[in-house]
């Protein structure tokens, strides 16, 4: 009698260690699908954050090209009335249109250096309107995301 509670009390001792082995299993099964998931999240959200990051670099990229384009031209622009100029100034015979034609150029120069600035500045303003509604907007939409998620985190626990 006493050999035979002695193996039933170690055949419920292994019961129970399986059990207890079956419930280990299960929770490291479930620990890692919950690491899954939290990764997941945090790369979906270092994602929009890299998606913000590009747009706001084509954006500054597309202001620079497009200024630098302007500065480009401009400096074309200047280089061929400044020769035009200059040879009407050397060749021409009749002063009276030498100095038409100075006063052509110091026209000329004083407008298209205008121009040359308003296609800068609205560059500019183009560039903090697309900043304002469109990275400004995805900032405020990760940023309201973000807030939600830690709101509603707190409110679990």
């Amino acid at each position: 009698m006493n050999l035979a509670a002695i193996v039933l009390l170690l055949l419920l001792a292994l019961c129970g260690f399986c059990i207890a082995y079956w419930q280990l299993l299960l929770c490291r099964r479930e620990a890692r699908i919950l690491n899954s998931h939290r990764v997941s999240a945090h790369s979906a959200i270092q994602k929009s954050r890299m998606d913000l990051l590009e747009v706001r670099n084509r954006a500054r990229l597309l202001e620079d090209s497009v200024s630098g384009g302007a500065s480009a031209v401009e400096k074309l622009h200047k280089a061929i009335s400044n020769t035009t100029f200059g040879l009407i100034d050397l060749f021409s015979k009749d002063e009276e249109f030498r100095q038409t034609a100075r006063k052509a150029r110091a026209t000329h120069d004083q407008k298209s250096q205008q121009i040359y600035k308003t296609v800068r500045t609205t560059n500019k303003a183009l560039h903090i309107l697309a900043d304002t509604l469109i990275i400004g907007k995805a900032e405020r939409r990760l940023a309201s995301r973000k807030s939600g998620k830690a709101q509603g985190s707190d409110d679990g626990q």
